[in-house]
């Protein structure tokens, strides 16, 4: 779980001493290879506060890929894996514009700081008073200035706020934790101690929403084709049952909503297959993304879409052939197809690519795409070419 961080550790970071401590070290390589140098030089730089100082300087790299402008933030291991990516907390931070918002769980910031450049007044709180020290430097290297207390998530400390919420989702060992049950706080806890107020409870995205009834709307956040999180909205921040948003670091993003018609066939094998982004299938909204598009389904319960055009801006698959699946027929397309590199996607059918890769031989100069499905009980191969379509 990475460094324990101190008080005193959090004081000297933000010392002038320290910050010329994290400058020297930061220069280091700080990869795997170099662990031993490194450490050994930090020793060297700053004797008293080396695991600290060296500790941040690879948190700050880690956090690059992450969080825009976090090059003099601090972090505590665990409080970077569970921080939201910025484009994502940006689009969530949307909705509050203009609100009075407490993010009752803030840890070091990360979404607290970028929620407090559009809300009216915003407060954050935490029980560990080291992530709140490290809160209160980094939203001032953000650039803002929102009220922070020490308080309890379960003890409601304000009144008329929106309420921000992310529970954490992993044990003192590190292991993630997907009931909600077992977050901490527990969702049904904190949902007990805040309600009748309008609430934000970013989730994991993996997590049973059938065990938040309470949740006025469910939407799922993908970025740049990943599945990044789930937020559970209530009250006036609600306005639908079930949203999937999709977000691009370059280029447009877009949602779909429960309220869309989802009135889409089931067809046979079309010219192409869509494999809707994660977002749209983990809010249950595949059917709706279908008939915006004019596709259909391969299966009533498969995710798979088919259909003549695919959606643009996406990575389609255009279909070469299909038929029934079995190794010894996969086999026999491939060999005819001279296909020596293979992408294979799995839906309904209990295959493990990486298992069944070396058994299929292959041997050639093409490269293709391979989809394995179940239509109706019929396992199905499909063999594509992938394209990105505009």
């Amino acid at each position: 779980m990475g460094y324990e961080f101190s008080a005193a550790d959090v004081d000297f970071l933000t010392s002038a001493a320290g910050r010329s401590a994290l400058a020297e070290v930061g220069a280091l390589p700080l990869t795997a290879a170099s662990r031993l140098a490194d450490v050994a030089a930090a020793r060297k730089i700053v004797p008293d506060f080396a695991a600290a100082v060296l500790e941040t300087a690879v948190l700050r790299r880690k956090a690059v890929a992450k969080l825009s402008s976090s090059d003099d933030w601090l972090f505590t291991d665990a409080a970077l894996q569970q921080a939201t990516p910025s484009p994502v907390a940006e689009h969530r931070a949307r909705r509050l514009r203009g609100r009075d918002v407490h993010d009752v769980t803030c840890s070091i910031g990360a979404d607290l700081t970028v929620v407090a450049r559009v809300a009216r007044r915003c407060i954050g709180s935490d029980v560990d008073s080291v992530r709140l020290r490290m809160a209160r430097h980094n939203a001032s290297a953000a650039g803002v200035d929102p009220l922070l207390v020490r308080a309890d998530a379960l003890r409601p400390s304000t009144g008329d706020t929106v309420v921000v919420a992310d529970p954490a989702r992993r044990d003192t060992a590190g292991q993630r934790k997907w009931r909600a049950a077992d977050l901490v706080p527990p969702l049904d806890d904190l949902v007990d101690a805040y309600r009748g107020r309008d609430l934000a409870v970013k989730c994991s995205p993996g997590m049973d929403f059938d065990a938040a009834p309470w949740a006025d709307e469910v939407e799922l956040v993908s970025l740049d084709g990943q599945v990044r999180e789930a937020c559970l909205w209530t009250g006036s921040l609600a306005t639908v049952s079930r949203r999937a948003t999709v977000l691009r670091t370059n280029g447009p993003e877009w949602t779909i909503t429960s309220d869309e018609p989802d009135d889409c066939p089931v067809t046979p094998v079309g010219a192409w297959i869509v494999d809707p982004d994660g977002a749209v299938v983990r809010a249950g909204l595949v059917r709706h993304y279908a008939a915006r598009h004019g596709l259909s389904q391969l299966d009533p319960h498969i995710a798979y879409l088919t259909g003549d055009r695919p959606p643009p801006g996406i990575r389609a698959f255009e279909v070469l052939e299909h038929g029934h699946y079995s190794e010894k027929a996969l086999r026999a397309v491939l060999r005819r197809h001279r296909i020596g590199r293979l992408e294979i996607l799995v839906r309904g059918l209990d295959v493990d690519p990486n298992t069944l890769r070396p058994r299929l031989k292959l041997a050639g100069d093409a490269e293709a795409t391979v989809v394995l499905t179940r239509i109706g009980h019929t396992p199905t191969a499909v063999l594509c070419r992938a394209h990105a379509t505009t």
